[in-house]
């Protein structure tokens, strides 16, 4: 199974976005710049990202994106549906119906064996993403990285971020 980049890149952004203080924001162009993206393809999943109520976007010259929930709320499974969509990665087309030796539908009654096994392996691999958080993803980056990659990160996210006033007055 292949996943697209987007999914790499947006899992990055929200572990970024999980370091953003409070209400700020950091900016999209900001993240494509910390991991070498074009600003309009990551925006086309930060949107998905929105869409899936995992993001925030906060619009005006100081706004940007901040995560929508807690990030011990924000699993693997949750990012990978928002850029992927829910299909499953497998497909069956029931090819054992066509061709030469196609049979009467009633020879097909039982389920393709196939189909069954990738269901299984595609269950028990949304459930592996389902128990990762992205909160325990950050943790272990925070706690197991090499001290100069979680040191960059932080003062990244720090210099880049945007407060955000409170609307509390």
């Amino acid at each position: 199974m292949k996943l697209g980049e987007g999914v790499e890149a947006a899992i990055h952004c929200a572990a970024m976005l999980a370091g953003v203080e409070g209400a700020a924001t950091l900016p999209a162009s900001a993240m494509a710049e910390a991991f070498g993206l074009s600003p309009s393809y990551l925006l086309k999943h930060l949107n998905a990202l929105t869409a899936a109520d995992i993001l925030e976007s906060v619009p005006g010259p100081s706004g940007g994106y901040r995560l929508a929930r807690p990030a011990e709320r924000i699993t693997l499974l949750d990012i990978v549906l928002a850029v992927e969509g829910p299909q499953p990665a497998f497909r069956c087309g029931e090819i054992r119906q066509r061709g030469p030796v196609k049979l009467d539908p009633s020879v097909y009654a039982k389920p393709c064996g196939i189909n069954m096994a990738m269901q299984r392996a595609e269950k028990a691999y949304r459930a592996a993403l389902a128990a990762e958080r992205l909160s325990g993803i950050v943790a272990d980056f925070m706690s197991g990285a090499d001290p100069r990659a979680v040191a960059a990160s932080c003062a990244f996210v720090g210099r880049h971020q945007r407060p955000q006033k409170s609307s509390q007055a």
